[in-house]
C-alpha cells in the first residue's frame, strides 16, 4: 500500500525517547509509525479486507497494526489484543509505517468512505483505543468520569465516554491548549498546576467521587494517585496510559479499602468498524485533533515538538507521499 498519512502516536515517543515500551526494547534500527493509512497498491491472492470483503488496488484503507497468530488460546477467546504471538507495526523488530510503501496483511485494512479524510483514517487507530477503553469500563448512562491526560487518546475517550452516556465529564491536563479542546468537547476542565485535580473534582461532586476514571497520561504515580483519588466508593479504573519507567504504582489502602475495581487497556480489538461510523456519521471528531499535518521530511521535527510538548500541538500527522 502506499502510506498516505501515518499519526505521531505517545507510545512512539516512548520508543524515541527511552527506546523501548514497556519491557520491549529498541536492540536495532527501526522505522516507527503504527496510525496510518493507505491507498492500495498491489494485493496477494484472494487477498480479504478486514470486513470480510475482497481487497481491491485503489481502496483508501486505515490499517489496524495488531497482527495477531489466530492460533493462540486468547485468539480464540475471541482476544486477539492478548494474542501471544502477535506482530505489531512500528514496534521493534517489526517495521511501521513511516515510509511511502508497507506491506501489511489484507485482514488489517479497513476500507474508509470518502468522507474521512487521509489524517482521520489514521486517527482511528487511537480512537479504536478510546473504544475499547471506555467498554473496560462499562459505562453506564449517568455515569459520572473523570479523564487524567488530555491527549489524543484522552480526548477520544472523552467523546466517546459522552456518547457512552457520561452524565460529566472532567478533563485534567496541564495544558490550556488540550484543556480548551476538551472544553470544546463538552468536558469540565482542571488545570493540575493551578489547582488539586482531587480536590476541585470532589467538590465537584459534593465530595462522592466519579463513577469512573481512565488514566490517559504516562501511568505515572502522579496521574495514577489522581485517577484513584477522585473515584467513589466502588468505582472503576481503566488504566490507559503507558508508564515510561515500566512501574505501575497504587497507594494500596486507597484502592483496597474503597473496592475499586481496576481494569488496563491492552490496544483494542474489533473496534475499526465502529470507528469508521462514528468518524463517518459525524458522531466523534478526529478533524480538530490534527494540529500539524507534515512531509516525511518533516517527521523528525514533529517527533521533538510532540516529545517536548509544543504549545498548541495535539496531534502531528506525518504524510509520506506529500
Amino acid at each position: 500500500m502506499k502510506v498516505t498519512a501515518v499519526g505521531v502516536c505517545g507510545s512512539d515517543l516512548h520508543t524515541y525517547a527511552d527506546g523501548r515500551v514497556g519491557d520491549t526494547t529498541l536492540d536495532g534500527p527501526a522505522i516507527l509509525g503504527h496510525e496510518f493509512a493507505g491507498i492500495v497498491a498491489a494485493v496477494g491472492d484472494r487477498a480479504m479486507a478486514g470486513n470480510g470483503a475482497p481487497l481491491v488496488v485503489g481502496s483508501r484503507v486505515a490499517v489496524d497494526p495488531a497482527r495477531p497468530c489466530g492460533r493462540c488460546e486468547a485468539c480464540h477467546h475471541g482476544h486477539p489484543n492478548l494474542c501471544t504471538d502477535l506482530d505489531f507495526a512500528g514496534l521493534y523488530p517489526v517495521d511501521g509505517a513511516l515510509q511511502e510503501h508497507v506491506k501489511t496483511p489484507g485482514a488489517c485494512c479497513f476500507p474508509v468512505p470518502d468522507s474521512i479524510n487521509d489524517s482521520e483514517a489514521a486517527l482511528l487507530e487511537p480512537l479504536g483505543i478510546a473504544i475499547h477503553a471506555v467498554s473496560l469500563a462499562h459505562l453506564r448512562p449517568g455515569d459520572t468520569v473523570a479523564i487524567v491526560g488530555a491527549g489524543t487518546i484522552g480526548l477520544c475517550c472523552l467523546q466517546v465516554a459522552a456518547l457512552s452516556g457520561a452524565h460529566v465529564c472532567f478533563s485534567t491536563d496541564r495544558y490550556s491548549w488540550r484543556l480548551n479542546a476538551a472544553g470544546r468537547y463538552g468536558a469540565r476542565v482542571v488545570n493540575v498546576d493551578d489547582q488539586d485535580p482531587v480536590a476541585a473534582i470532589m467538590d465537584a461532586t459534593g465530595g462522592r467521587g466519579v463513577d469512573v476514571a481512565l488514566e490517559c497520561a504516562w501511568s505515572s504515580e502522579v496521574a495514577l494517585a489522581q485517577a484513584v483519588g477522585v473515584l467513589r466508593n466502588g468505582g472503576r479504573l481503566v488504566v490507559v496510559g503507558i508508564s515510561a519507567d515500566d512501574r505501575l504504582v497504587f497507594n494500596h489502602s486507597a484502592v483496597r479499602r474503597r473496592g475499586l475495581t481496576i481494569a488496563l487497556c491492552r490496544r483494542m480489538k474489533h473496534t475499526y468498524p465502529r470507528a469508521i461510523a462514528l468518524v463517518a456519521g459525524g458522531h466523534v471528531d478526529v478533524a480538530s485533533l490534527v494540529t500539524d499535518d507534515v512531509g516525511l521530511d518533516g517527521a523528525a521535527a514533529a517527533f521533538a515538538d510532540a516529545s517536548r510538548y509544543r504549545r498548541g500541538l495535539i496531534k502531528a500527522v506525518v504524510h509520506p507521499g506529500s
